[in-house]
């Protein structure tokens, strides 16, 4: 049963919606645009949270997105084109207004925009855990990540485990694969202030340079080519490395020589648009997802929220919440 097919007056302003858009090289501004009716499957959110997903706004807010790439970095719900003008964001937090009786009043996750409230398929929506606070749950797509990374470096129980980079994906992998029994999992970050965050979430910590013997698997989630090499440096015989950053239109250089071939290294791309290949056959997206959500149950969490904007201010904040370096998922509340 749908509880009204068509968009009441519920944003205040007869059925029209703001959204964050991206208008040209390093600007962005709050438009307005008109709400569909809603047709049979759709339901219409209204937001509660979403959150800036730093390193991939990042590099689309800067244009920095290579020209053949533009396809496969289209978000699901994502409007306009590449470079410029785009609505581009997908971790996004919402309550549901209209549409399936039974989903009305449901608190849902959805791989949208920064948006007030949005028109989707029910089909685009997965539910929140009961256990789940609606305020944590802007981290999902960042843990689906982590999750996938996880599985694409086939961490085991015993292994030693080196995750270069505390963005909120790397703490999130290193979370994970130090809750693998046996696992000794450090996070390696330049940044001293970052061993606060690792000792919330459990995880021990090292600086670079400080970082001493060799490990089975070594997860890149710093977004630079020197933590590459680095992992490279550290990596046992046959060691697993994972390469989870992702560089936009900048060039990586890395050294393939001393010991990278007698030590018969693997380097393994790792990118959350398809599901590990190891779990392919008994895991769709929707079940990656959902699994994602059950994993932020544990309010350790909370530390890799940085701060809180709200929306109506986002578009003159925005910038800065990208360049500060101790953005990790800033949350805008709407």
């Amino acid at each position: 049963m749908i509880v009204s097919t068509q968009i009441t007056d519920i944003s205040g302003n007869g059925g029209v919606a703001r959204a964050l858009w991206f208008t040209a090289l390093g600007q962005c501004r709050i438009e307005e645009e008109t709400l569909p009716a809603l047709r049979d499957g759709d339901v219409l959110v209204r937001s509660l949270y979403s959150g800036i997903s730093r390193g991939t706004e990042a590099t689309v807010f800067e244009g920095r997105v290579p020209q053949s790439e533009y396809d496969r970095m289209r978000a699901p719900f994502m409007s306009g084109v590449f470079p410029f003008p785009v609505k581009y964001g997908y971790c996004t937090v919402g309550e549901v207004m209209e549409g399936e009786a039974a989903l009305v009043g449901a608190r849902v996750f959805c791989l949208y925009p920064h948006q007030d409230y949005f028109v989707v398929p029910q089909t685009a929506l997965t539910l929140l855990p009961p256990d789940l606070a609606p305020e944590r749950a802007v981290l999902a797509a960042n843990m689906e990540t982590a999750l996938n990374i996880v599985w694409d470096a086939e961490i085991r129980p015993g292994d030693r485990v080196a995750v270069f980079g505390s963005g909120v994906v790397g703490a999130l992998t290193a979370h994970l694969a130090a809750g693998i029994p046996g696992t000794e999992t450090v996070l390696v970050d330049p940044n001293p202030e970052r061993a606060r965050l690792a000792g919330a979430l459990g995880v021990s910590f090292v600086a670079p340079d400080a970082l001493e013997g060799e490990f089975d698997v070594l997860v890149n989630a710093s977004g630079e080519s020197a933590a590459l090499s680095m992992a490279i440096d550290h990596a046992g015989l046959e060691g697993r490395i994972v390469e989870a950053s992702w560089y936009g239109e900048r060039q990586a250089t890395l050294s393939l020589g001393g010991a990278f071939h007698s030590r018969r290294l693997s380097i393994k791309s790792s990118q959350v648009g398809h599901v590990s290949a190891s779990q392919q056959p008994r895991w769709p997206l929707s079940r990656r997802l959902a699994k994602a959500l059950d994993l932020l149950a544990d309010p350790r969490l909370d530390a890799l929220i940085s701060g809180e904007t709200a929306f109506s201010d986002l578009q003159d904040i925005y910038p800065r919440i990208l360049h500060s370096t101790s953005t990790l998922c800033h949350r805008v509340r709407y």
